[in-house]
């Protein structure tokens, strides 16, 4: 099957690289502020290559392309690359070339020379592939050059949807506060101010959430921060009188979003801070650049040091989670009530069901939207890590198999992400199996404690040991932090296999979801979102743990009991009772027997 549409955007691409003496294009899954998740202005990795993915990079030569994905997307990948002649790579997987590499040899021409947006990419990445593109043959980097300005003739323009105040009730600080905390960091750093670009971490700063970028309460803006002036770059028309009335009472100026070169041109302290992994080249270079003349200003090379304080969390946000869960808890056990009749009537697809768990999350007060588009995956779809049902590929549910549902809310008082992998009728003893070690695999980290300023790289394998005793094993990560009605993937801690060095604190969220996926057949993930807290303090040091905040039960009927060992089985039902507890003086009816059941001992 050949896509024609994917073919003729390549074709035009093409013709502007021979125009622009171009040999390649290289097209990151990120937009100007590195964002995980794009406005549709910036999707132009998934229009130029048909991917939809949310990681990845696409790299057009003027003969050859190829696709650059983790394992959560090899299997979307393979079926959305059909006909496009665009090659997958599979990250991480030996055999595999890096860009740089695949280029060397594509690329005979000894004086080539590569392009990629300074906009999109960020300082860091542009700065190592310009030292690996030089080793290969000594190919150069070009970057102020974006094709899709000239081939993409229905290019999305930036968002311009209102931004909105985030309630002090939920927020829980000031904005004065939290920048007061900010320039005192930064005073520790050496720096006398910094360029924000996160999304996120502006929402976060300002208490301001928008809608600009689907299923995140973010809006595109610019922050820069000086010793006594904060500048907020953003468009004028997503301002209302009362979002105006705020910054200025909270002494942040406004200036024009496309005005952030100039304003960094005239940023006026001696030195800034630029984290180069957030930071686009571009904007970076602007100041990198002005150290050839007489206002030179020193670039303090560092991370944000905002992401490590929205990750822990004030008593507001966790109250704020706390009610979240609590909405969602009584949501899901609705739906999950519902499920199996509802699919032994017939009937029922992926999509259906999707849409009936939001309209129950709907009906819970604070509700604003999902906080990630619906994962629900039947058997063989259970094994597409970030699988998505569409029309073509959405199919019926039986009364028998598994079913991988990843879901998740954005209410304004806190963010949700919860996974359950749910029996809908009889199953086969290897999907038991299989059921049973990923939820020993949750348990064990879930039971886990350990000295406080230790990273997750240090608990991940406690998840997948039980997986790897029977030769199993994932390759995404273990767990992320949540965002409080913010991004519902949030750093910079993270429980996974590859070092990560962020140490584990007292407040922060994080997610525990092992799974295993076998292709073709089916998948199984077990997901809670957990508070950090304290557990005690000896002459060792202070010792913390993990709470799961999450209020939904796990479905037992797939357990195989023998395989828990004494304190998996406590832990469950000690859940499963707390679950009840919470859940159920606002439940009556059906969906009350229903909860009081599913909580029963094992």
């Amino acid at each position: 099957m050949v896509n024609d549409t994917i073919l003729s955007r390549l074709a035009d691409l093409r013709e502007v690289l021979r125009h622009e003496k171009l040999d390649a294009f290289i097209f990151p899954s990120t937009d100007p502020h590195h964002s995980e998740y794009t406005p549709d202005r910036w999707k132009g990795r998934e229009w130029i290559s048909g991917f939809k993915g949310s990681a990845g990079t696409a790299v057009v030569t003027m003969d050859s392309a190829a696709l650059w994905t983790d394992s959560r997307y090899f299997i979307a990948a393979e079926n959305q690359l059909v006909g496009t002649s665009f090659q997958l790579m599979r990250q991480k997987v030996k055999g595999t070339p890096s860009i740089s590499e695949w280029l060397g040899k594509e690329l005979k021409n000894r004086n080539a020379q590569v392009g990629v947006d300074g906009m999109c990419n960020n300082y860091s990445s542009v700065e190592t592939l310009t030292h690996d593109l030089r080793r290969q043959g000594g190919i150069t980097v070009r970057t102020n050059f974006d094709p899709l300005n000239e081939i993409w003739d229905d290019r999305p323009g930036i968002p311009d949807h209102k931004i909105e105040l985030h309630s002090l009730e939920y927020a829980g600080e000031t904005t004065l506060s939290k920048i007061e905390r900010v320039r005192a960091a930064l005073c520790d750093m050496g720096a006398d101010g910094m360029l924000v670009s996160a999304l996120d971490d502006i929402a976060w700063l300002l208490n301001l959430r928008g809608s600009d970028v689907h299923c995140n309460p973010v809006f595109v803006a610019y922050l820069l921060i000086s010793t006594d002036e904060v500048t907020l770059f953003v468009n004028n028309e997503k301002l209302t009188a009362q979002v105006e009335t705020y910054l200025d009472s909270q002494n942040v100026k406004i200036a024009p979003y496309g005005k952030v070169g100039e304003g960094l041109r005239k940023y006026f302290e001696y030195n800034i801070l630029l984290d180069p992994e957030e930071t686009s080249y571009t904007l970076y270079n602007i100041i990198a650049s002005s150290n050839d003349n007489a206002y030179a200003k020193e670039i303090v090379r560092h991370s944000s040091p905002i992401p490590a304080m929205k990750a822990v969390k004030n008593q507001a946000e966790i109250a704020g989670y706390r009610s979240a869960m609590l909405k969602d808890g009584i949501a899901l056990v609705k739906f999950l009530r519902w499920l199996k009749p509802a699919v032994e009537a017939g009937g029922q697809t992926e999509m259906s069901i999707d849409r009936k768990l939001t309209a129950l999350r709907a009906e819970q007060p604070l509700f604003r939207g999902i906080s990630f588009d619906t994962i629900a995956g039947y058997n063989a779809h259970g094994a597409i890590v970030h699988y998505e049902a569409t029309p073509e590929t959405n199919v019926a549910l039986e009364p028998h198999g598994l079913l991988l549902l990843d879901s998740g809310a954005q209410y304004e008082d806190g963010t949700t992400d919860i996974t359950r992998t749910i029996a809908l009728g009889p199953v086969t003893d290897e999907m038991r199996r299989v059921y049973t070690l990923v939820l020993k695999g949750h348990i064990q980290l879930e039971l886990a404690k350990f000295p406080d300023g230790v990273s997750g790289t240090q608990l991940d394998a406690l998840a997948r040991e039980a997986l790897w005793r029977e030769g199993l094993n994932y390759l995404h990560g273990t767990g992320h932090g949540v965002g409080s009605y913010l991004n519902v993937h949030e750093g910079p801690h993270q429980i996974r296999m590859e070092y990560m060095p962020t140490p584990l604190r007292t407040d922060m969220t994080v997610t525990d979801e092992p799974g295993i996926y076998l292709e073709g057949q089916f998948g199984v993930r077990h997901e809670n979102t957990l508070l950090i807290q304290p557990y005690m303090q000896t002459v060792f040091g202070d010792f913390l743990q993990m709470e799961p905040l999450t209020l939904c039960p796990f479905d037992a009927a797939p357990v195989i009991k023998e395989l828990l060992l004494p304190e998996e089985r406590a832990w469950l039902n000690n859940y499963h009772r707390h679950v009840c507890d919470m859940l159920a003086p606002h439940l009556d009816g059906e969906d009350l027997k229903w909860l009081q059941e599913a909580t029963r001992e094992i």
